[in-house]
This record gives C-alpha cells, sequence and structure tokens, in this order.
C-alpha cells in the first residue's frame, strides 16, 4: 500500500513518526503552514518558520525515505492578530519555491472580516502563482463556514477545481462535492472523522476526488491514520485500486497542479559520527526557486 499524506504537520512529530510512517506505506506528505500553538510576534518568526518548512523538514524526511512538500500561508487564525498580517506581503517570495506544492491552509477559524480578507487575498496568490489552495474550513459552525468558503472562492480568480476544502465531515461533503472542489478529511483519534466514518462517507460517495489526511501535530494525534484508513476500506470491501486512488492517486493529482511535485525523496549523505540527524546549515538542501 502507497501512501501520501496530503496534510500533516511534520515539524511537532519524532523521527520514530517518520521510521513508523515510512513501514506502514508512506511515501509522500505535504506540511502545510499552520498555527504553533502559541501567538507569533511579528512576521519575522514566520520567515524562520517558512525556511524550516523548505530547508529542514524536507531534509529531515528524506533521511527516513519520505518526500517531503509544503503549503505556505497566513493561516486562519493569525490573520486576526494585526502583529502576523504583514506576512501576507512576504509570501510571494516563498511561494516561488520548488518545495512550495500549494498555498494553504487558508480559509476560517472565527469567520471574521480579517479571515475574509486574508482568504481572498491568497486566493489570488495562488491563482497568481498558478498554484492549488488548502482550505481549512472551521471546526465550529462547519457547514455555515463552508458556505462562506464557497462565496469567497466562486468570488476569486481560482477555479474550484484548484482549490481542496479540507476538514470535512457529514455535514459539509455533500455541499463540497457540489461545489466541483476537492474534498479532504481529516482522520483524528478524538475530534474530526474516524476511520469508520471515513468508510461510510465513501461508500455513500465514492473516491472521486476524496483526499483523506492524518493532520497530525502537536496534539493528541496518530500519524498512520492515513494506513489505517487504508487498512478499514479494504475490510469493508473496497478493492485496492480503490485504496490507491485515494491514498495516492488523488493527492498527487491535485497537489501535482502547480508542476513542482517531487515523488521521490532526495539523498541525504552521511550522518556524522554515528548521530540519527546531521547538524548545521551544511546539512540542509538549497532552497530551491525564487530568491
Amino acid at each position: 500500500m502507497r501512501i501520501f499524506d496530503p496534510h500533516i504537520h511534520m515539524s511537532s512529530r519524532t523521527t520514530d513518526d517518520y521510521e513508523a510512517m515510512y513501514a506502514a506505506g508512506v511515501r509522500a506528505v505535504v506540511e502545510p503552514s499552520f498555527w504553533l500553538g502559541q501567538p507569533r510576534t511579528s512576521p519575522e518568526s514566520f520567515r524562520d518558520y517558512f525556511a524550516s518548512l523548505l530547508g529542514w523538514e524536507p531534509f529531515r524526511a528524506a533521511q527516513y525515505g519520505i518526500a517531503h512538500h509544503c503549503t505556505i500561508a497566513l493561516n486562519p487564525k493569525e490573520a486576526n492578530d494585526p502583529r502576523c498580517v504583514p506576512v501576507l506581503d512576504e509570501l510571494p517570495r516563498y511561494l516561488v519555491k520548488d518545495g512550495v506544492v500549494a498555498v494553504g491552509e487558508v480559509g476560517y477559524d472565527s469567520m471574521t472580516p480579517a479571515e475574509d480578507h486574508a482568504l481572498a487575498v491568497q486566493l489570488q496568490l495562488a491563482a497568481d502563482h498558478g498554484l492549488p489552495a488548502l482550505v481549512h474550513t472551521p471546526h465550529r459552525d462547519k457547514l455555515a463556514g463552508l458556505r462562506r468558503t464557497l462565496d469567497v472562492v466562486r468570488e476569486s480568480a481560482l477555479p474550484a477545481e484548484h482549490v481542496l476544502l479540507d476538514h470535512l465531515n457529514e455535514t459539509t461533503v455533500r455541499e463540497a462535492r457540489d461545489s466541483g472542489c476537492w474534498l479532504g478529511f481529516s482522520v483524528y483519534p478524538d475530534t474530526k472523522m474516524d476511520e469508520a466514518r471515513m468508510v461510510a462517507l465513501l461508500q455513500a460517495y465514492g473516491p472521486e476526488k476524496v483526499l483523506v489526511n492524518s493532520a497530525a501535530d502537536w496534539g493528541r494525534s496518530d500519524p498512520l491514520k492515513t494506513r489505517r484508513v487504508g487498512d478499514a476500506m479494504l475490510a469493508a470491501g473496497f478493492d485496492e485500486d480503490d485504496v490507491d486512488r485515494v491514498l495516492w492517486r488523488n493527492p498527487v493529482a491535485f497537489y501535482g497542479i502547480g508542476g513542482r511535485l517531487v515523488l521521490e525523496a532526495g539523498r541525504t549523505g552521511a550522518t556524522h559520527e554515528g548521530n540519527s540527524v546531521l547538524r548545521g546549515v551544511e546539512a540542509l538542501p538549497a532552497q530551491a526557486g525564487g530568491e
């Protein structure tokens, strides 16, 4: 079983997770920009974070045989903080980098005017750079949040088929599917979706344009949820082609829109005196593309 986790926050995970993911069949991941758990205080902290997504994390993943890509954005939660909003002006310098396969996570957290503005600006940036957009639908008032999201998408220059609506569930899947966007589902131990619910939705709606992710982060989460969904699909009667479509071909098709997807892990060279990772700037690959 080959697996592409299209939404996982590997900056918060350990090297043990990388090893377990590879053993489970994970060969590629996308790490979206997200909230770090406490407020950032300036755009400068975003710059260092984006640099780590483009340099250190792909290098770390490659040591375990996994191709790492990222999405870059001002996330919805921090779009409400005036100290962070100036990073919108910095995004173009990162959106030209080779490792960036989409703009994201963008969307809604509390559905504020500030989030309206950030979403509209970043959908335009995606259109300008020929990239798709990963859109975070809110965890509260999900159907209202989806409808508000779709209104902004329809007003944007970005076509619906270049938009992935993430964190969907039973209340939002039908309208999301009817919009023409791609459908993302986060499978999580206590919140969001679980394996059984995910299989039931696949039985009801089919695997077309469906992406399943673990959304693993610092909270109680499981980076092997993609594999668990694949196993649950097989147990429910789906065939291996259906599983491959959901867990590999669909994320490849969506994130391949921008033409930057590289599905083989890079070469990392030798470690130093048995250390599990190389240290220092000499260990990091060049951040290709752009400035």
